[in-house]
């Protein structure tokens, strides 16, 4: 995932006008969600005739090949700025790290990367443990839950279709706390599923588990792509591959901070394997959290754009 948005960054910077800013990397993310919703609709019809010994056999199989494929293609066939040759690693290395300090330097990138990464960390996230309570508790089965990963990647694939198309030309800020917002209300309505409030309406678990859990999921995933565009254009020319490589890791430590701060959160709340009564109350205070990054939304600076605009 890293490698892939650092090489997607680079190959993107190749754009010669702003129209085209930002196309490759929607296209990226239309391929991957396609790819993704017709890889998790398969592998369901696929456990339904193997066993997870077979999948797994038949998934690293597919790895392997993948890896040999993607081997075998040339580095020139991506059209990426040359590196220097002449260059020893150490002094490669190091040349890297200075063209990474100086980009991070700048106010409006590092601003946008700290509020991205924030927007990650500071929310307690639930998933584990609604998945727990979907699959436990309320006892769905397995095919609802790959169901609902097939409808977060078409949704996924829906929103990068409208974002390369009508959304690639608003401000980043705008983007991005539209997304904010709209996460935090899909968490509200998670807490009226687990009070049943849905199903006294007429709504069964399941649909909901696949359309919103789904929904949940595509946007999380989402909100990396505008931010990824956002980024390449305050990205120096020379430097969107380390750029985009740091952004990605602070992205996946974040999340996993955020993970942990969930299940600190169950755990102070008292939610456990046969007490499910403080859901809700955690859920509201997921969804405040996800609300924090939107009082400081004003990091996302997109100064450069502007310059270039003037002059």
């Amino acid at each position: 995932m890293v490698a892939n948005d650092a090489i997607v960054a680079e190959a993107g910077k190749q754009a010669t006008s702003s129209s085209g800013s930002g196309q490759l990397q929607s296209f990226a993310w239309m391929f991957g969600s396609s790819a993704g919703a017709l890889g998790n609709l398969l592998g369901g019809i696929a456990l339904s005739y193997f066993s997870p010994r077979i999948m797994f056999l038949f998934f690293a199989i597919l790895l392997t090949l993948q890896f040999f494929t993607t081997v075998t293609i040339p580095e020139s066939s991506l059209k990426l700025p040359k590196a220097n040759t002449n260059l020893s690693a150490l002094t490669s290395i190091r040349k890297q790290v200075k063209e990474l300090s100086c980009a991070l330097c700048m106010p409006e990138m590092f601003r946008s990367i700290i509020w991205f990464t924030l927007s990650y960390t500071v929310i307690p996230f639930l998933l584990g443990t609604m998945f727990f309570y979907q699959t436990e508790v309320l006892r769905l089965d397995s095919s609802v839950i790959g169901l609902s990963k097939v409808f977060g990647q078409v949704a996924l694939l829906a929103w990068s279709m409208s974002y390369n198309k009508y959304f690639k030309t608003m401000s980043a800020r705008k983007v991005l706390s539209v997304l904010q917002f709209a996460l935090a209300l899909v968490m509200l309505s998670d807490v009226l599923f687990v009070q049943g409030i849905y199903r006294k309406i007429g709504i069964p678990d399941s649909i909901y588990t696949i359309v919103f859990s789904g929904l949940f999921e595509g946007l999380m995933f989402f909100k990396v792509l505008p931010f990824s565009v956002h980024i390449a254009k305050l990205c120096p020319a020379g430097c969107e591959g380390s750029v985009m490589a740091f952004v990605m890791s602070a992205l996946a430590l974040a999340t996993i901070i955020s993970g942990y701060f969930g299940v600190a959160l169950a755990a102070f709340m008292g939610v456990s394997g046969d007490d499910f009564s403080a859901l809700p109350a955690c859920l509201l205070i997921e969804a405040a959290c996800t609300m924090l990054p939107l009082c400081c939304s004003s990091l996302i600076k997109e100064r450069r754009e502007k310059v270039k605009k003037e002059e």
